[in-house]
């Protein structure tokens, strides 16, 4: 029998580990930054208190009080650093305070800059830890240190993925949603979905890779499958076969192309549906399977192959998603990370290939913090738990 949301932890278990009786005392200084460090992205959850007193305000160290106002009064750092403000959760609770989540993103590739920022903020005064999570929590462990004097306290990718989903999804009523009609542009929108009784569910984090998670309870999970064909797959083949720099062109190119000129169908083989196994005449039948044609190739558009590129990649991860599904009898897949951030066309296309090939029974869900879990879990994490080593 599924569990029900009774049975998650408590708001107090889950942010601070009992630390409400005990006040302030136990909790680790301030500033509290939670960091997921992946492979093509890097994720920042900064907690800024808002119920801070007289007497703790009149201590406060400029320098913390100079990084609050940076953090909170901009919403880009340098060229490519962005806070998502759209995603600002306020009146959270994190072990005992109460205050606002501010969620940042900035590429993996741009750590030096950076740490550089960092330093001239003032942030090697502090000598603070900071929660990290990802494998760049292990490659970068040093250059923390030698750049900012800032140790990382390091947690288990998975663990922390779902916990701060958790925490999220509980903190926020319209987190979960699906979409009605994905193929009809007319009729397609957004649905919020009451996920109060989640268990089990299957968790498809979209990454540099994939991995997909069979979750039964809040500690209780296993991995069950994964590929490297993730979003990190999509930015390389679009970079390399469009010219495009950033996610963002790549998905801007994609939304103005059509993969159906560089992709063979069901109805180019068959002529229309392949009706015996159902198979309508405008599946792709071959990714990638009109470019075999020199005339073909010199038609095609660079937002076609984008298009294509997406298309390719977002069927292979929907492929796996189902067989998941099917293994693990789950009826509830959830799909999160950052290759759905300003995506709406993978996540229509998920949504479409769960309902149709699973005849009504499985549902895409999503998540508006997305790509953000892991980091806001190793926030929620520390102090609550022993970091790795």
């Amino acid at each position: 029998m599924a569990e029900s949301r009774k049975d998650l932890p408590s708001e107090a278990e889950v942010t601070m580990n009992g630390n409400l009786e005990n006040g302030f005392n136990d909790n680790p200084l301030m500033p509290w930054f939670g960091m997921d460090i992946g492979g093509t992205l890097c994720k920042l959850v900064y907690f800024e208190p808002k119920d801070i007193t007289n007497d703790e305000l009149n201590s406060e160290v400029e320098t913390l009080k100079n990084i609050r106002r940076y953090l909170t009064k901009n919403s880009a750092y340098g060229k490519t650093g962005h806070r998502d403000t759209h995603l600002q959760m306020n009146d959270v609770v994190i072990r005992g305070r109460r205050g606002t989540l501010h969620f940042i993103r900035f590429p993996t590739s741009e750590m030096g800059n950076f740490l550089s920022l960092a330093r001239s903020k003032g942030l090697t005064n502090l000598g603070n830890i900071v929660s990290a999570t990802g494998g760049g929590a292990y490659k970068f462990e040093e250059d923390f240190i030698k750049e900012v004097n800032m140790r990382l306290a390091k947690y288990d990718e998975f663990d922390s993925l779902i916990k701060g989903m958790l925490f999220v999804e509980a903190n926020n009523r319209t987190e979960c949603y699906y979409w009605s009609n994905p193929t009809d542009d007319n009729l397609c929108a957004k649905v919020n979905y009451d996920f109060s009784n989640p268990y089990p569910f299957l968790l498809v984090n979209i990454g540099s890779g994939v991995s997909v998670l069979a979750v039964y309870g809040h500690d209780n999970y296993k991995r069950v499958s994964g590929t490297s064909i993730g979003g990190g797959t999509f930015l390389g083949l679009c970079c390399l076969l469009t010219g495009c720099n950033t996610f963002e062109e790549a998905i801007e190119l994609a939304t103005g192309g059509d993969n159906t000129h560089v992709d063979k169908l069901v109805r180019d083989i068959y002529g229309g549906d392949y009706e015996r196994f159902g198979l309508p005449g405008d599946l792709v039948a071959s990714s990638f399977g009109q470019m075999n044609s020199r005339d073909k190739r010199s038609k095609v558009s660079r937002e076609d192959l984008a298009r294509a590129t997406l298309v390719t990649i977002t069927n292979n991860i929907g492929s796996i998603a189902r067989m998941c599904a099917l293994q693990e009898k789950i009826e509830k897949v959830l799909f999160i990370g950052n290759f759905l951030r300003v995506n709406p066309i993978s996540m229509k296309l998920l949504s479409y290939a769960m309902d149709y090939w699973s005849k009504g029974t499985t549902k895409a869900l999503f998540l508006e913090h997305e790509g953000y879990f892991g980091a806001v879990g190793c926030l929620l994490q520390c102090n609550d738990a022993p970091p790795l080593s």
